[in-house]
């Protein structure tokens, strides 16, 4: 993942010791840089103390800010003493820039707490938060309301706010995919396509049509189409898909991959079926298995809303993510289910992953002649979280939370796994009172709170966090 960069604004409050503000800086500097963040700060020169405590200050800093804008990704307000509310507030509103906010106070010593050393940032935190709600300027706080910037309480503060940051950066500006017209006999996966607009997402399509022409103009000598069959066949074991589906999965990948390229998509889904079938005579799930597993997460069955929340889960951890179904009951136990799909899960999800074909279609057929492509195996135990976004009319949704993706018995085929997930039946019963889609995205993470933070507070959207 890139590196995050946060501006940095240090307070300072005149009635206070300034030497608190001035050691705090160097501190505060050496955490973020061995954390890995970059930074942005006024020069120390710049500002008695290093820190801003007056509109003068406050200004020279927004100016700073406001010619990085491109770099920075969030902000850190630090309080080694009580601070200028003021000047916190107007350094970011006048800089103009519209990033996450992050407001840390150092804790007091009860040894220290004489005149001379006193930093009171307990209390200066409520004023510089009251003067951001004032000004309408969106924030998040620490774990801890007082926290030491050397502790690792903060260090996972940074860690989550990182996270935050690179969530709604990137929803922001999101460019999502759609290759073919919406599987027609899924009206569930419709959506408002001028409301992900509205909320900076573009979305870019193609018909169906266009793909396969491409690739019926590709040759098997084509240096990209030889490239796309080392790959395929280098992904994960392939010694079930015959040389001439290996081909066509081939060619599909290149055009699909050209396509993406050309209109630099961040996510994006595929009509994965019929026609692919009928015209070309394979399933594109290891195309979009190996597409997912490079960081392009890629939904089946143009579910747009499901490329998004894999996006936004991979923002957040870092990792690929995957999409499922909610599909079986998992025997009579409440809290676990079974997850389902053809599959094109990306194989760092799964346990002994092989490229096969598509049991269902090769069952209806009675051969598997037009049915390889698929991604199978067995999701792997461990933490999960779940991500769900949608719309409802004049705004976006999502419906978040976290389990475990445990290795209990399961006798069945495809790309599965089974989920455990603290009062489900509550959770299945919202999802089905709010219209939410049977299908989820979903990680081999725990960030349920960086998407519940970055969806809600910053993007506006309505979030139901499960179990928060």
């Amino acid at each position: 993942m890139k590196k995050a960069c946060l501006g940095v604004i240090i307070g300072n409050r005149g009635l206070f010791p300034g030497y608190l503000s001035e050691q705090g800086r160097k501190e505060i500097l050496g955490v973020l840089k061995k954390q890995g963040i970059d930074t942005v700060i006024i020069p120390e020169n710049q500002a008695k103390y290093g820190a801003i405590e007056n509109l003068k200050e406050a200004r020279r800093c927004a100016d700073l800010f406001g010619r990085n804008r491109g770099k920075i990704d969030g902000i850190l307000i630090a309080l080694p003493n009580f601070g200028d509310e003021r000047a916190a507030a107007e350094a970011i509103r006048l800089s103009g820039l519209n990033v996450p906010v992050l407001v840390q106070a150092y804790p007091d010593e009860l040894s220290k707490m004489d005149v001379k050393h006193r930093r009171d940032s307990l209390c200066g935190k409520f004023s510089v938060c009251n003067n951001l709600n004032q000004y309408g300027i969106p924030f998040s706080l620490t774990k801890l309301h007082t926290v030491d910037p050397s502790s690792k309480d903060f260090g996972a503060d940074l860690d989550w706010f990182a996270g935050v940051c690179r969530v709604v950066k990137g929803m922001r500006s999101a460019r999502v995919g759609a290759i073919g017209a919406r599987t027609t006999p899924f009206k569930t996966v419709r959506f408002d396509e001028k409301l992900l607009e509205g909320n900076g997402i573009s979305v870019e399509t193609i018909d169906l049509l266009d793909i396969i022409v491409r690739i019926g103009k590709m040759k098997e000598t084509d240096k990209g189409v030889q490239a796309e069959i080392r790959a395929m066949r280098g992904y994960c074991p392939s010694s079930q898909i015959p040389k001439e589906a290996m081909l066509k999965i081939a060619k599909l990948s290149a055009a699909v991959k050209k396509w993406i390229a050309e209109n630099e998509l961040d996510a994006c889904s595929i009509r994965c079926w019929p026609e692919l079938q009928d015209y070309l005579g394979v399933f594109p799930c290891s195309v979009m298995s190996a597409l997912t597993n490079s960081l392009l997460p890629t939904a089946c069955e143009v579910d747009v809303m499901g490329a998004l929340a894999m996006y936004a889960l991979q923002l957040a951890s870092g990792i690929p993510s995957g999409i499922f179904d909610w599909n079986n009951n998992y025997g009579d136990d409440p809290d676990k289910l079974v997850l389902f799909h053809c599959s094109n899960a990306p194989k760092s999800m799964l346990a002994d992953p092989c490229l096969s074909y598509n049991a269902i279609h090769a069952n209806v057929r009675g051969d598997t002649e037009c049915s390889f492509g698929t991604c199978v195996g067995r999701v792997k135990p461990g933490p999960m979280t779940y991500a769900r976004i949608s719309d409802t009319p004049g705004c976006l949704s999502a419906c978040i939370g976290e389990g475990e993706f445990t290795d209990d018995k399961l006798d069945t085929f495809g790309g599965v796994g089974v989920a455990k997930i603290k009062n489900m039946q509550e959770l299945l019963r919202f999802l089905c009172n709010n219209g939410f889609e049977h299908h989820v995205a979903m990680s081999k993470s725990q960030v349920a709170g960086v998407l519940d933070e970055a969806l809600y507070n910053y993007m506006g959207w309505e979030v139901y966090y499960h179990n928060k």
